[in-house]
Formats: C-alpha cells, structure tokens, sequence
C-alpha cells in the first residue's frame, strides 16, 4: 500500500507542461485560415455553376426564340404531262415570338449570302444549300428578317437548284423527297412529304 501511494506521489511530481493561450490561439488561428480557404473554394465551385447554369438557360432561350416552323401546306407544283414535280413551296413563320430570323436568298451561286440554308434530299440525290426565293405573304417590312408577325413563302425550283445541280432523275408518283430549312440561329427545321399516285398541277402534299 506504501508503495502504491508513493508512486501515485511521484507520478503528480512529474515535469508536464500545460497548454498555453499562445499555442490554443495559433491552433484556433490555423483552423479558421483552413476552413475560410474550403468556405471559399465551395463559394467560388457554387458561384461558377450557377453562371454556367444560367449561360445554359440563356443559350436555352435565343435557341427556342430563333425557331421557325411551317405555316400551313406544303403545295407541290407538278406536270401533268411527264407526271414529274416541278417546283415546291411552303409557308415559314417564327415558332415563338422572339429574335428575327434571316431569310437572304440564295441565288444558287458559290457567292450566295444567304444565312439561312435549305438541302434537298432524295432517293437518288443530295444538294446542300439549294437556290430559293422567297415572298412576303401578309404584312411585312422590305428587310430580310422574318420577325414576329411576318410570314414568308419559300419556293424551290427543282430546275433550277443552283450552279452544279441536277437531279439525276425527276420526282414523279409516289417518290419521297426531304426538306431541310437551316437557320443560322436556332434549329433545323425537316420536311418530309411523299409524292400522290398521280401528279397534278398544285398539290397539297400531306
């Protein structure tokens, strides 16, 4: 028991230091540098993906406001003697209303300004950026730009398609042809329609 309780004595004799105030607030110091440097780094993450997010939205809106749809029939313009298409027009209009869309003609030339491309795609052949024209139909101004209100009648003649193209053979009954309308802004508008089992002078083609 002597023992015992002189050693418990000489433990408590021991040289052991304390902590001191100088070494707790460094301590304190070196955690709170530590967890502002991770506070701005998540703030810094946060803020970055919300300006891409927003960018994303914004892109998002000018996309879905720069679209164009069809406004009406798609009327085919045939020969009733060879029974083969001649020329093909439909109607364009703003989707929604919102940023105008260039509709510069292209005259078929490698020289063309037109921003807006139109392909053609058939069993037989593929022409990028064919010649068109266009008329205004209703009320509109003397640009270029289809804005909100303002239709445009886009005609393609399957004769006379641009410098370099020819159809290798007509579009007569029950052929298939495909339409692409490419804008500079916004998305790519198809029209696919197939050919009735007579050829007619104007055709409302479904």
């Amino acid at each position: 028991m002597f023992n015992k309780f002189m050693k418990t004595l000489s433990n408590m004799h021991k040289e052991e230091r304390g902590m001191t105030g100088l070494e707790t607030a460094i301590i304190l110091i070196a955690f709170v540098t530590v967890a502002a440097v991770f506070g701005y780094a998540v703030l810094s993450a946060g803020l970055f993906s919300a300006e891409r997010g927003k960018e994303t939205v914004y892109a998002g809106l000018a996309e879905a406001k720069s679209n164009m749809e069809l406004s009406g029939s798609v009327i085919g313009m045939g020969d009733n003697n060879t029974q083969s298409l001649l020329k093909i027009l439909f109607t364009l209009k703003n989707a929604v209303a919102g940023n105008p869309i260039d509709l510069t003609e292209c005259d078929g030339t490698t020289n063309g300004q037109n921003k807006c491309v139109i392909s053609l795609t058939t069993k037989n052949d593929y022409f990028n950026n064919v010649k068109w024209t266009k008329e205004a139909i209703g009320m509109a101004d003397s640009d270029n730009l289809m804005e909100t209100g303002e239709q445009f009648e886009i005609t393609v003649d399957l004769n006379d398609l641009g410098v370099g193209k020819t159809m290798s053979e007509n579009l007569t009954v029950n052929d298939q042809f495909n339409i692409q309308v490419k804008p500079s802004i916004g998305s790519t508008m198809t029209i696919q329609r197939q050919l009735p089992p007579a050829i007619e002078a104007v055709m409302d083609l479904h």
